[in-house]
């Protein structure tokens, strides 16, 4: 067995491990765990004081472009300490990364390095309150130049988005972002770019969550188009502390986005 499929084995037997550890365990808080993940657009919501959390994941990117075919596998991971009920602060990065890149008529070329990793904060200056009032929050990052490899970046780049939760009906709710971003383009270029993402969540009870959502940035990349993605998936929580969740999505505008990709996590709150 190769060192990546070990790799990629040791992460979902640690993930299953710790998903039993937690089924098996009692329960003591009072609110479910509100995970970032899975989805595009964040929640406003914070972790909480003194609390602790992770939410990480295997994702996988196909790309089909002028006969180039290309597959990516990397690592989201979220981390989230929350430092008042009002307050956190975030790191996060892809984790590592597999591609491997076939050109039409030539042999497949493989690399591999470490993304790029932000540090930021999540402030929550509204809470919610049923149908009447959104909860409101404001997510900011920052990268250094960071990373590894050809997934090195070389600029201070960074994104800034207004955060929203609205239970608008029963068992629905809606979570749009709007934000900013200086962003990087895969040619080493930064640029300045819009963001917009909404998600259409149905919840058939509190450990259950049914979504929809959908992503824009415009530019995609430094003198480029608009770009879109979509994508649904399901959330569910075992216990108050643990998530686990199955996401699939695809490009629909632009041409640097995943045609498709498709992500599987899990979320633990401390």
């Amino acid at each position: 067995m190769s060192f990546r499929r070990q790799s990629l084995a040791q992460l979902l037997f640690g993930a299953l491990l710790l998903a039993f550890a937690e089924i098996a365990s009692a329960q003591t808080d009072d609110e479910y765990a509100n995970p970032d993940r899975p989805g595009i657009a964040d929640g406003s919501e914070v972790v909480g004081a003194k609390r602790f959390q992770i939410e990480t994941g295997l994702q996988v990117e196909l790309r089909n472009e002028h006969g180039s075919k290309d597959r990516t596998i990397f690592l989201p991971t979220l981390f989230r300490v929350g430092l008042s009920d009002k307050f956190e602060a975030r790191v996060e990065s892809n984790g590592y990364n597999w591609e491997r890149s076939r050109d039409q008529g030539e042999d497949a070329t493989k690399s591999c390095g470490w993304s790029p990793v932000s540090i930021g904060a999540k402030y929550q200056f509204q809470k919610r309150d049923g149908a009447r009032q959104p909860a409101i929050g404001v997510i900011g990052r920052l990268f250094p130049p960071s990373g590894s490899g050809d997934f090195r970046s070389h600029h201070w780049i960074g994104d800034l988005r207004l955060a929203a939760d609205w239970d608008f009906a029963p068992k629905l709710s809606l979570n749009p972002n709007v934000g900013v971003g200086h962003y990087e383009d895969d040619h080493g270029r930064a640029f300045n770019t819009g963001l917009l993402a909404v998600t259409l969540n149905y919840n058939p009870s509190k450990q259950l969550n049914i979504f929809v959502d959908t992503g824009e940035q415009f530019p995609e990349q430094r003198n480029g188009h608009a770009s879109a993605i979509v994508d649904a998936g399901v959330a569910y929580l075992p216990t108050k502390n643990l998530q686990l969740d199955l996401s699939v999505g695809t490009r629909v505008a632009g041409v640097t986005g995943p045609h498709p990709f498709f992500s599987a996590g899990i979320s633990r709150r401390f």
